[in-house]
């Protein structure tokens, strides 16, 4: 009967470890702060690849958009983007020639007006990086 009480009481312990930990865990991958615009490279709208060159021409006209997902809510989970309100940014495909499925290429926009935004930015590498869109006509 002891042997099992000290177990419980082991079991508990490890369980208060583990919950400390992820709790730790979650708060270091969270910490990372939002990126500062005027940091990251930029890019005009002319040294778009030609598919995103058509995507953002249909973004600035409101679509039709090929692409169940063009135009959802872009979450910024990777932090790369400045921090703004949920619901600001919105994200577009941009096709890859050759794959059958919307490849790595996006542009994020951000801004009231979808149509109209007021700012955009080019991926490459579904996320992991960003360059600013400039010179919007």
């Amino acid at each position: 009967m002891k042997v099992a009480r000290q177990f419980a009481s082991l079991q508990r312990w490890m369980t208060v470890f583990f919950g400390v930990m992820l709790t730790i865990c979650t708060v270091l991958v969270q910490a990372n702060q939002a990126a500062d615009a005027r940091t990251l490279p930029t890019l005009s709208v002319t040294e778009l690849p030609r598919e995103g060159q058509e995507t953002y021409q249909l973004i600035r006209k409101g679509g039709p958009f090929p692409y169940e997902k063009d135009g959802t809510v872009f979450g910024n989970r990777e932090r790369i983007l400045p921090r703004e309100t949920r619901g600001f940014y919105r994200e577009y495909t941009v096709r890859t020639p050759g794959v059958k499925h919307r490849g790595a290429r996006r542009i994020v926009c951000g801004g009231q007006i979808p149509s109209n935004p007021q700012t955009c930015y080019y991926t490459q590498d579904h996320y992991a990086s960003f360059r600013v869109i400039v010179n919007q006509p």
